[in-house]
């Protein structure tokens, strides 16, 4: 028998890649995915023009929506977009950081593999600094409350510089904080904000510096009849979720009408019905009716009539925010109907914008649901403008919730590189190297904030470091080109953004680095015949 023969243990159209050469892969799929968004971080950061196959255009420069608008393909590729996704649910914002990070760890990591440092080495150190960076920042973390409405703006306007809010970030930071406070709820001393009750809304026309704050709710419904009126002063708003109209026989059922005085009657009963329905509506005092099922034709009829607005087939959701923004109860029967049920709105109307009639719910009395309405030139505008809002919303959250800030500008990064510096030196062996490593990777941020204003990114991490002697918040201003204290400019970023974005970027970077064989499978059809094993290969 040949002994140089190879020997299949894989079926045909597998590849596999063991050893080093996996893990170079590995890593250079990460930096790719890193290289990509980096140029978009911070103030000055570019944005990236994406087209998908049906020509739809995206122009943006959030981290997590390039990622995922790009369709990656590659396994590795696809743990960084993870990452960014899991620092958008966790935060709302970060995940370019988060990302950029990851892949810097990569890079760093690749440096040791190559001096023939065992990555269960690496991976080690990586974990005793990725915990160290958390004690780090948390004791160097500013506390705020919902009292800092100064503080909580800046931290808004952090959120949005560099990206097409840029322009009015001023108004929106303003809005956004409103918005965020109004919803807050205390119990037990703790905070809770559900955000799913700050309703975004984005209508195209007029400029992005016309987007308001609605104190309740902006619906995509018109009235149901043209008789109603455009205006409810003092509304008394009923929420119904059962349909205002006839219903059907649960069972199949047959009516067989043999003169035309009972199909008169017939009618008569069911005309009888709707009315009995609108009445005990109305009899309520009820001038605004919310249905979330359908209304029909002679119900319209009879609230016109009686002057009270109706909209039908409203989403759950929006009842539900109906609901915390009018303090109204849904209601599913009408018998159990009551004054007690109905809602307080300051005016309803109907505004029209282009051909879409679009009804407002304005003036609610400490609504615990709100709209920020988003104008702007076009889609792509106001589309980038949502995102930035998006994030500065989840940053304003996220400060609120955890009670703790951070400087921004790569102060914080740098802060903890130099600490964390001095934590390597109490370590013996190898896991030195490694926290080093991950120390240096963490001045990618500082590094990439300073390249994409155009800044000498030696000059300004040699100043920078300089200053954190005597100053923990010493950042750089992009837009003046030197070193300044970021807390005292304004550029303030939660905490949770940092303590996430090292917890997901270290996490990744120890999980590729222990994966030293890839086994990919492909369809049989374009996939050669690949040897799989040899008994001469060095695994």
């Amino acid at each position: 028998m040949n002994q140089n023969q190879p020997i299949f243990i894989l079926p045909e159209g597998y590849s596999r890649t063991i050893g080093r050469d996996a893990q170079r892969v590995n890593i250079l799929a990460a930096k790719q995915v890193a290289e990509t968004v980096r140029t978009t971080l911070g103030p000055k950061g570019m944005d990236k023009m994406i087209v998908d196959s049906t020509g739809n255009i995206i122009v943006t420069n959030d981290g997590v929506t390039i990622l995922q608008e790009m369709g990656i393909e590659h396994p590795i590729a696809k743990m960084l977009v993870e990452v960014a996704k899991t620092q958008e649910d966790q935060v709302g914002d970060g995940t370019t950081t988060a990302v950029v990070l990851a892949g810097e760890l990569l890079k760093n990591a690749e440096i040791l593999l190559d001096k023939n440092i065992h990555p269960t080495v690496i991976t080690k150190g990586y974990r005793l600094a990725a915990e160290y960076s958390q004690k780090i920042i948390e004791s160097i973390a500013e506390r705020i409350t919902e009292n800092d409405v100064e503080i909580l703006k800046k931290i808004a306007t952090t959120a949005m510089t560099g990206k097409g809010a840029e322009t009015a970030k001023d108004l929106l930071s303003n809005l956004v904080v409103k918005a965020v406070l109004q919803i807050l709820e205390k119990h037990d001393n703790k905070i809770i904000i559900d955000t799913d009750n700050v309703k975004l809304e984005k209508k195209t026309g007029d400029g992005i510096q016309d987007s308001e704050l609605i104190s309740g709710l902006v619906l995509d419904k018109e009235r149901v009849h043209t008789d109603m009126p455009l205006r409810v002063k003092n509304a008394r708003i009923a929420l119904i979720n059962s349909a205002i109209e006839i219903r059907n026989t649960e069972t199949d059922a047959k009516i067989q009408i043999t003169s035309p005085n009972q199909l008169q009657e017939f009618l008569y009963q069911e005309e009888k019905m709707l009315r009995d329905m609108t009445e005990k509506i109305i009899n309520s005092g009820a001038n605004v009716v919310f249905c979330q099922k359908g209304i029909d034709d002679i119900a319209q009829h009879y609230f016109a009539k009686k002057g009270v607005y109706a909209c039908r087939r409203i989403k759950k959701s929006d009842m539900d925010k109906l609901a915390k923004a009018t303090n109204a109860k849904i209601i599913t029967n009408l018998d159990d109907l009551n004054p007690e049920d109905l809602g307080k709105a300051g005016l309803i109307e109907s505004v029209k914008f282009d051909d879409e009639e679009m009804t407002y719910v304005r003036e609610c009395e400490n609504p615990k649901a709100v709209t920020i309405l988003i104008r702007g030139s076009t889609e792509h505008v106001i589309d980038e403008v949502e995102r930035a809002v998006k994030d500065a919303i989840g940053d304003v959250v996220a400060s609120l919730k955890n009670g703790k800030v951070v400087g921004g500008a790569g102060a914080a990064e740098i802060e903890i590189s130099k600490k964390l510096k001095e934590f390597s030196t109490s370590l013996s062996g190898r896991e030195q190297l490694a926290v080093q490593s991950f120390a240096d990777a963490l001045e990618i941020i500082p590094k990439t904030l300073a390249e994409n204003a155009g800044l000498d990114p030696i000059d300004m991490l040699t100043e920078l470091k300089a200053q954190h002697e005597f100053n923990k918040w010493a950042g750089i201003d992009v837009f003046e080109g030197r070193i300044k204290d970021a807390f005292k400019s304004g550029v303030i970023e939660p905490l949770k953004i940092k303590t996430q974005a090292i917890k997901s970027a270290s996490e990744v970077a120890e999980l590729i680095l222990r994966i030293d064989d890839v086994i990919a499978g492909s369809s049989r059809d374009n996939s050669p015949n690949i040897p799989q094993t040899n008994p001469d290969m060095d695994a």
